[in-house]
């Protein structure tokens, strides 16, 4: 009796971790940064550095492992993917290979007798929650990225400061939607970022993306930046379509302002202030860097 948790580790793990190993080291690791990254010791690493480690040629052969391979090294490197996505996109590949794939051929190969039986059922979602989660936060760190780099951003930080959200899909509250805790602040012409992106830490951005959604615009994501008739006058020559709501209506004025429109992918939404109300510009579109991208065109 074999197991095909026993394929996974005596030949799925070594491959893999070879291969993204050498994918790490490619991209300027040292080998205690691999070890850490892989969360094996550095014995281990040099191992697979040097061949010391038996690799299953048609695992190592298979492109959707190469790929793997290679969105986890460009996400651990960049730090847009926590080592919890890495672990989750690993498991669910192995049990998509687990299910009538390669793995279960391996399977079949070592236990001729599972031939005669139905494939192995997969026990993880692709669609699951807590991958959807992590693609979200990863989503708004590539957004951030693109903001620190982007030179002449904190300008366009406004007092009450900046956030940059997504929502998952079907969000109806603000703890569906992941942010940034306490705001992005301009300190001495520096956008500062104070934290890890969160679920449920902004109800002011988060709000007008929620509301935009209500009026069923086709939006996941959202940043604040500071209002004046030049940013709108630029967003406009830009192509990008810019809506004024009035704060003070009485009820959810961006949904009330919205609601009925035809709205493209990518669109802007404002107010110029009221009585204790700082004007703010939002961008908004189907995700964080694509909302993050906009900004470029004000600098």
């Amino acid at each position: 009796m074999r197991f095909i948790e026993e394929i996974v580790v005596d030949a799925f793990l070594p491959t893999f971790r070879a291969l993204l190993a050498e994918d790490l080291r490619a991209r300027g690791f040292t080998q205690a940064e691999v070890a850490d990254a892989l969360g094996i010791s550095q014995s281990a690493v040099s191992k697979y550095a040097h061949g010391e480690v038996s690799m299953n040629e048609r695992i190592a052969d298979d492109k959707r492992v190469h790929d793997l391979v290679a969105r986890v090294g460009e996400g651990l490197a960049t730090g847009d993917m926590t080592p919890v996505q890495a672990l989750v996109e690993s498991e669910v590949l192995i049990r998509q290979l687990e299910e009538g794939d390669l793995l279960s051929d391996l399977h079949e190969e070592a236990m001729p007798e599972l031939a005669s039986y139905d494939g192995f059922h997969s026990i993880h979602d692709p669609e699951g929650h807590l991958r959807t989660v992590e693609q979200v936060r990863s989503s708004v760190r590539r957004g951030l990225r693109m903001l620190t780099n982007t030179s002449g951003f904190a300008g366009l930080i406004p007092n009450v400061g900046s956030n940059l959200v997504e929502a998952l899909p079907g969000a109806d509250n603000i703890d569906d939607v992941a942010a940034i805790p306490g705001r992005i602040f301009d300190v001495k012409g520096q956008a500062t970022v104070p934290g890890e992106p969160e679920f449920g830490v902004s109800e002011h951005v988060a709000s007008v993306l929620l509301s935009a959604r209500a009026a069923d615009a086709d939006v996941n994501a959202a940043l604040n930046v500071v209002y004046d008739a030049g940013v709108i006058s630029d967003l406009e020559a830009a192509g990008y379509e810019c809506i004024e709501f009035d704060p003070d209506a009485p009820t959810d004025p961006v949904r009330a302002t919205l609601e009925g429109r035809d709205l493209p992918e990518t669109f802007v939404v404002y107010q110029s202030g009221g009585y204790g109300i700082e004007p703010i510009t939002y961008i908004l579109g189907p995700d964080a860097p694509t909302v993050a991208d906009v900004v470029r065109v004000l600098l």
